[in-house]
């Protein structure tokens, strides 16, 4: 990978790079050039390539809890997180637990990604889980996101999160001014609007501060401040 802003250089490590301090919340997607989050199977995973994958192994190697939603986890395709050898040693400390967005339980939670590992369940106080299941529970009627976030990151000591999505989780924390760094890994890829997935919902507009920018095998790898006020 080499860094392209803010200072070039021809060869970077994405483990410093991406190195955060202090409570952080991070999102992070990859998209086609004209703007979709998923490809033709509509998953993302052939989008940008082993250039994409390091950075998204990369990212999920410096968090400490993964936020995901329920649409998501609904395809079956999402599984316990697992780390490459050499960023499991660099991390020292086993990968960060999953973290599932849902309001309406609709899950299957005699699925793998509850009955093993360290799956964190994050919904509404009225909801009512199965027993096996970790819960954080914020708001009545609904989820209360920033009060989420706080239990998260100051309760449970999962300071650095990093939301992979979907949309409408993604959409969901920019509206309640949660997220700090947005990063997007553009590949070279025209999908069209047939198989079109839009990076966000429908969001009032948001003006962000590029702050990085870096190039590896044609994937361009943007980096996003939004400036939310720190406490």
């Amino acid at each position: 990978m080499r860094r392209l802003l803010p200072e070039p250089a021809a060869e970077v490590d994405p483990y410093e790079e991406y190195r955060v301090v202090g409570p952080w919340l991070r999102v992070g997607m990859v998209a086609s050039l004209d703007g979709s989050v998923t490809d033709e199977e509509r998953w993302s995973d052939a989008l940008g390539g082993e250039a994409d994958r390091r950075v998204f192994r990369t990212l999920r190697a410096l968090a400490d809890g993964i936020m995901v939603g329920a649409g998501t986890v609904r395809t079956g395709r999402l599984g316990t997180p697992r780390l490459p050898a050499d960023l499991a040693a660099r991390r020292g400390r086993p990968p960060a637990p999953l973290i599932v967005v849902s309001r309406s339980l609709d899950l299957d939670f005699s699925a793998p990604l509850f009955a093993e590992g360290d799956t964190i369940l994050v919904t509404s106080d009225d909801a009512r889980p199965p027993g096996h299941v970790r819960v954080v529970s914020a708001g009545e009627g609904d989820i209360d996101l920033p009060l989420a976030v706080h239990r998260l990151q100051g309760e449970h000591g999962l300071r650095h999160l990093l939301c992979e999505g979907g949309p409408a989780l993604a959409t969901s924390l920019l509206e309640a001014d949660l997220v700090d760094e947005l990063c997007v890994n553009i590949a070279p890829t025209l999908i069209g609007t047939r198989h079109r997935t839009p990076m966000v919902c429908d969001l009032d507009r948001r003006d962000l501060a590029l702050d990085a920018v870096y190039e590896d095998e044609g994937v361009l790898f943007l980096r996003y401040l939004t400036g939310r006020p720190r406490s």
